[in-house]
This record gives structure tokens, sequence and C-alpha cells, in this order.
């Protein structure tokens, strides 16, 4: 049964609140002294979370549907600046059919957060970008939300807003 807009979009809020919640308290703990509870810091999985949001953007400026559905998980959702719930079949069908463009795009400093097989990832993007028609250009922060799935990171949630 599929659930409601609404069952997705709570679902969606409640796992960015609960990762919100876990950085901070582990943050908070570190930042404490207690340095048994601070994530994992392995360099192999911090490059590749970077690497991938490197891929990310290429991909998206090519048009490569193939590398986009291997970055983002077949579960991925993310709510829009309109308050749609936005899904991995409603962007790829975007990038296929030119109703998003992204022309080019300049990552900034990207801070990785490893917790075994999940991670988060957050970050700033200036990008030039074209939506159904309109300039959408912008700087962006984001957060995204990875798991690591049969020994490869995808994505499975994002978040992002404009820089003013």
């Amino acid at each position: 049964m599929r659930k409601s807009i609404f069952g997705q979009w709570s679902a969606v809020l409640l796992l960015s609140a609960f990762v919100w919640w876990a950085s901070a308290s582990i943050r908070g703990a570190a930042a404490m002294g207690n340095g048994k509870s601070a994530p994992a810091s392995d360099s192999t999985d911090v490059d590749a979370i970077r690497q991938l949001g490197q891929d990310m953007g290429n991909a998206m400026v090519a048009g490569d549907i193939d590398k986009l559905n291997q970055i983002y998980a077949d579960d991925w959702a993310t709510v829009a600046s309109s308050g749609k719930i936005v899904t991995k079949e409603n962007l790829l069908g975007d990038f296929k059919s030119f109703h998003d463009k992204l022309e080019w795009f300049e990552n900034g400093p990207i801070d990785v957060q490893v917790y075994g097989d999940v991670a988060v990832a957050n970050g700033i993007v200036k990008e030039k970008r074209m939506r159904d028609g309109k300039d959408t250009s912008g700087e962006f922060v984001y957060m995204d939300l990875l798991k690591k799935r049969a020994g490869k990171w995808v994505v499975v949630r994002s978040a992002a807003a404009r820089v003013k």
C-alpha cells in the first residue's frame, strides 16, 4: 500500500529531526570531552562521500541518468521549497525531460560525519540552473543523509536552502 503524502512528509521530517538531534548530541558529547561518542573519521569513507557529491553534480550537468540512478537510493526523497515531496522517480524524470537542467556548479567545503554505515554530508554549492524555463541559479547550503548499501554509499535523504 502506498503511503499518503502526509505520511511521506512526516517520515522525511522525522528522519531529518532525528539526524539533527543525533548530530547535535554526538557533537555536544564530543565537545564535553567524551571522545568515545565522536563519529568515525575513516578517511576512505569521507573521501568517497565527498567524491560522490562531485559525481552527483557532474552527472546532473551531463544529464547522465544512469549515474544519478546509482547515486540516489530507490527510496530517496526530499521536501521541495514548495512543500511537495520529491522522490527519486520525480528527480530522474525532471532531468530526462529537461525540466531541470544544471548548467554548471561549484562545490564549497563539504563536512562529512560517518556513523558506521550511515553518514551526513553538509556543504555549500554555487550553481547555474534552469527549472521549467526559469533561472533558479544561486548559492545553496545542503545536507545529504547517506547509507552504505552493498558496499556503496547512496543518498537516501536530502535537504537544501538558498543562501540569501
